[in-house]
């Protein structure tokens, strides 16, 4: 039986590498097509794969278990679990596949893309440009069809040249950018903030005007410090919880 292949990451030795794995395996895992296999490698070869010691894929696989992304099955081997509820509470742990994951796992649909001038707001990231591309998506729960947020990107232009606007259907802005534009991404900055849902985010989401909505803003840097793309996600209030953890080494 053909295995499942999930993607590579280089792990950050300055946070715990079970976490960096279990978010890299977990990315990949809601990224998934619908044709991949459900049946993950074993755990020495997913050991081998991300460069860890079987211990730490062992701790890695228990996270994801116990979030019921996987089963595992003594003699068979570990699966992935196709009706897995996918909108869990949002984790930090200042890794890019962290971001990856925490985007992925939901069905996405592309309401526009274009260009537009760089507003007054935006001339903060991107004060050498003029124009900027732009991307607007809508996320829904895949098993209710319910929406749960809805994303604007604001992305440098020579790198949105680089991007298939049908990879934004697939995968994260995050992901698209660092492994299908190439960019080197060197520092993700989130802000997020409660706020009221205004006419529009209301439609989108279909929940009272006014109801409490989370406003994230995130922001991806280049190795040269300049702005690459910005996030601005508006989650509904009664689906979604960060919870950020701080590494204290």
């Amino acid at each position: 039986m053909t295995s499942f292949a999930p993607d590579s990451i280089v792990l950050n030795r300055k946070l715990p590498l079970w976490y960096q794995v279990s978010q890299s395996l977990r990315a990949s895992i809601l990224g998934r097509s619908a044709q991949d296999p459900l049946r993950l490698p074993t755990e020495e070869q997913l050991a081998e794969h991300y460069g860890v010691s079987v211990l730490t894929m062992r701790q890695a696989l228990k996270e994801l278990e116990d979030e019921g992304l996987i089963t595992r099955h003594r003699r068979r081997g570990t699966f992935i679990e196709p009706s897995a509820a996918r909108g869990a509470p949002v984790r930090l742990l200042g890794s890019v596949d962290a971001i990856v994951a925490q985007q992925s796992g939901m069905t996405t649909r592309l309401l526009d893309h274009g260009t537009e001038p760089v507003s007054a707001e935006l001339s903060e990231y991107f004060p050498d440009l003029t124009e900027i591309a732009t991307y607007h998506r809508l996320r829904s729960d895949e098993k209710t069809g319910e929406p749960t947020n809805h994303a604007r990107n604001y992305v440098r232009p020579e790198l949105a040249a680089l991007i298939d606007p049908e990879d934004l259907v697939r995968w994260p802005m995050t992901k698209v950018l660092r492994d299908v534009a190439g960019a080197r991404i060197s520092q993700i900055t989130d802000t997020v903030e409660a706020r009221l849902a205004d006419p529009e985010t209301a439609r989108l989401l279909q929940v009272p005007l006014l109801s409490p909505i989370l406003h994230y803003t995130g922001v991806v840097h280049g190795e040269d410090g300049r702005a690459l793309d910005v996030a601005r996600i508006q989650y509904r209030g009664d689906r979604f919880s960060f919870t950020v953890t701080l590494d204290a080494h």
